[in-house]
């Protein structure tokens, strides 16, 4: 059977998207898992109705580029740097702890030190498009609760970051120092060039055509993206590029208008990303890894909430609040099947590892969203006293 064209897979993936949100929403289930129900089912490892994976899946981190800009769009710069001082320690002392569980897990199954290294490594993070997109938007902008989020998911992208550079070193005992210098460096450098180009061209440009809202829209894409290339071109990634556009943004009283323009956007792009990660696991290896990975995901699903609540209730945060947090971050991350890829193609671990980190991934994926889904207050709710946008 050929390969079908991008039109062909973008025809699957929609109409199947909508088929399945449909029996979802009638059976009262979150509309994330069918999207990576649907990614399994037709993948390469399903029916081989789709197989440009690798295609698909590069399309669909442009939904997390927009996510993270929509996401700095909302954030005052002062408030970013009050928040990112209380989060810092928790978030530190979160992913080393489950850093250490990871690699535990790792070594009680019989994988490699090597293995269980970057095993580890991938335990550390929690998912930044799962956090945010169950978190209703009233919370995101104007509480407590969506500020402490941002601060530690911002965090852990930057720990996420530093890894990444680690494995594409390609050696876990050498770190290449002067790239790491480098890339640090940038950090402040392109925030500070991006704040002066928004205040010395790009408000005057908004100011003088606002009244053509292609332009505007236009404008705020090339902006988005534009940041998050030099960002990754310079060591740093795009996502954090991305942010920082949206930051900078921030100011603007046409912000809001550019945040509710490209949300329509961004879900289409978060759709191909859930239906990627279903996509590409492999379902032929998944009995190798069925043990493992349940108790791997069982450790992450008791562990995160159970940290993030003492941590923050140390830190005087009210106990509902720090339970809210740890619920919310209750799974692995994104970043963690980006690791996951890079140290496979490295030959750094083997694929059973791979698959045990992708497993893991889709499990606490799926679980942690049922717990938020029908506990806490989120835009997707099946229930109408729980859903809020």
């Amino acid at each position: 059977m050929a390969d079908p064209t991008l039109f062909q897979s973008f025809f699957m993936i929609f109409t199947g998207a909508a088929l399945v949100a449909t029996i979802a929403l009638y059976g009262r289930q979150p509309l994330l898992v069918a999207y990576i129900l649907l990614g399994m089912a037709l993948g390469p490892f399903g029916f081989q109705l789709i197989t440009n994976v690798e295609l698909i899946s590069e399309i669909s981190r442009v939904g997390i580029v927009f996510l993270l800009f929509l996401l700095g769009l909302d954030m005052q710069p002062k408030a970013l740097f009050s928040v990112l001082k209380q989060a810092t320690h928790i978030g530190i002392i979160s992913s080393a702890l489950f850093a250490i569980a990871g690699y535990a897990i790792g070594w009680l199954f019989g994988f490699s030190h090597l293995e269980n290294l970057i095993i580890g490594m991938a335990m550390m993070f929690s998912s930044t498009i799962i956090g945010i997109k169950l978190l209703p938007t009233t919370v995101l902008h104007h509480k407590h609760t969506g500020d402490l989020m941002v601060g530690l998911l911002l965090l852990q992208d930057f720990l996420a970051i530093v890894c990444l550079m680690v494995l594409l070193s390609g050696d876990l005992g050498k770190v290449d120092l002067p790239t790491l210098g480098k890339t640090f460096l940038a950090l402040p450098l392109v925030a500070v060039a991006a704040w002066l180009f928004v205040k010395w061209v790009l408000l005057k440009l908004i100011q003088t055509f606002d009244r053509f809202h292609e332009y505007i829209f236009l404008l705020a894409i090339g902006w988005c993206m534009g940041m998050a290339e030099l960002s990754e071109y310079l060591g740093l990634s795009a996502e954090i590029g991305a942010f920082i556009a949206g930051i900078t943004l921030a100011t603007s009283p046409i912000s809001q208008y550019i945040a509710i323009s490209l949300k329509p956007l961004r879900d289409f792009f978060l759709i191909i990303f859930f239906f990627s990660i279903g996509a590409r696991f492999n379902l032929d290896l998944l009995p190798d890894v069925a043990l493992s990975a349940t108790v791997m995901a069982a450790t992450v699903l008791i562990l995160k909430p159970v940290t993030y609540r003492f941590l923050l209730h140390r830190q005087s945060e009210q106990d509902h609040l720090a339970w809210d947090i740890g619920f919310r971050l209750g799974q692995i991350s994104e970043f963690s099947l980006l690791i996951a890829f890079v140290a496979v193609n490295a030959s750094l671990i083997g694929e059973k590892a791979s698959t045990l980190i992708q497993a893991t991934a889709i499990i606490t994926f799926l679980v942690s969203s049922y717990i938020v889904v029908f506990n806490y207050p989120n835009p997707i709710a099946v229930s109408d006293k729980l859903r809020r946008d």
